[in-house]
């Protein structure tokens, strides 16, 4: 189970993410990484529609894809915010197979994400201002 500060609870959490996020998809699983302030605990949301199955099987792919985001929180325990899709597929899927696709998906979010993550330097990009002043010496407002 994952703790309330992990979850993605409000429908706009859930479309920033998917919106501005990464994506991946998978055979089982649409998988949407997004950044979120760095100090912040990761948040995780899970989207099992009907089509994916009655209500016994949607409870059962959402709970194995918890128990895969609460393994994954180890790791990428803050910055994060995280959208997984459950595909029809994943109904009739393994855990093995499950846990994969989730694993492979994020891993290949976290990379494609790692590009567009600022640099942490102490050095300011070329031509930017300095902190307080404009280039006439003058305080900025």
């Amino acid at each position: 189970m994952l703790a309330t500060r992990n979850r993605l609870r409000t429908s706009t959490d859930f479309s920033t993410t998917v919106r501005s996020g990464v994506r991946n998809g998978r055979r089982n699983v649409v998988l949407y990484t997004a950044t979120i302030g760095a100090d912040e605990p990761t948040r995780i949301g899970f989207i099992v529609s009907k089509a994916v199955g009655n209500a016994v099987a949607r409870n059962l792919v959402k709970r194995r894809l918890r128990e895969a985001g609460a393994v994954s929180l180890r790791e990428y325990g803050t910055g994060f915010a995280i959208v997984v899709r459950a595909l029809p597929a994943s109904a009739t899927a393994s855990w093995d197979e499950l846990l994969a696709d989730y694993n492979a998906a994020l891993e290949n979010t976290m990379r494609r994400l790692a590009g567009r993550l600022p640099a942490v330097t102490g050095k300011k990009p070329a031509g930017t201002q300095p902190d307080a002043t404009t280039q006439e010496g003058t305080q900025r407002a």
